[in-house]
């Protein structure tokens, strides 16, 4: 049974990924979330607590302390098999993620950045929760611009919120070769 799990193709192999963008869909700069919103922390935190969380090194050293997130199974993506991390579950290849992967559901599985990790697992995603703020902000970082990619589809925008002087809204995509039963 396990051997037939591994035979998964792409798009059997699903996973989520949540993610904040800004104009041009900008993610980071320096290693750095471009602003802090608290709704938008409290919205993640939501989405992803109890849950597992797949991100790369940098994203993990940009936490505070470099700590893994409470609450959740934190894996992390790298090329460097040798990282050790208290609370962190290391993978190097896509290969060992999926096997890593098969003992939670998909509609658990967040990937959550950083760019790099984004690009690799974006095609074994099925749905994408993007806040979308409308500032600009100098960044280094982007994720791919899902309003451009002819597989993905807007499935929900929730109406335009302020936080301070950040607009945002909240929204969810869905790959449109992945079937969902999908709810906003």
């Amino acid at each position: 049974m396990l051997e037939q799990n591994r035979e998964k193709t792409r798009s059997e192999w699903t996973l989520n990924c949540i993610v904040a963008v800004f104009n041009n869909w900008a993610i980071g700069h320096e290693n750095k979330l471009l602003a802090r919103n608290p709704v938008d922390m409290k919205h993640f935190k939501e989405k992803t607590l109890g849950k597992v969380v797949v991100m790369g090194r940098k994203t993990l050293e940009s936490f505070p302390g470099g700590l893994p997130l409470k609450e959740r199974v934190n894996i992390v993506l790298t090329t460097n098999p040798d990282l050790q991390v208290e609370g962190v579950v290391v993978v190097s290849t896509e290969q060992e993620l999926e096997i890593e992967l098969e003992k939670y559901h998909p509609e658990d599985v967040f990937v959550i950045g950083g760019e790099s990790v984004y690009r690799q697992l974006l095609p074994r995603c099925q749905r994408a929760y993007v806040t979308k703020v409308e500032n600009d902000f100098p960044a280094d970082t982007w994720f791919p611009n899902l309003d451009e990619l002819e597989e993905w589809e807007l499935t929900c925008e929730g109406e335009k919120q302020t936080y301070k002087d950040l607009k945002f809204k909240f929204t969810e995509y869905k790959h449109k070769s992945i079937s969902l039963k999908y709810e906003c």
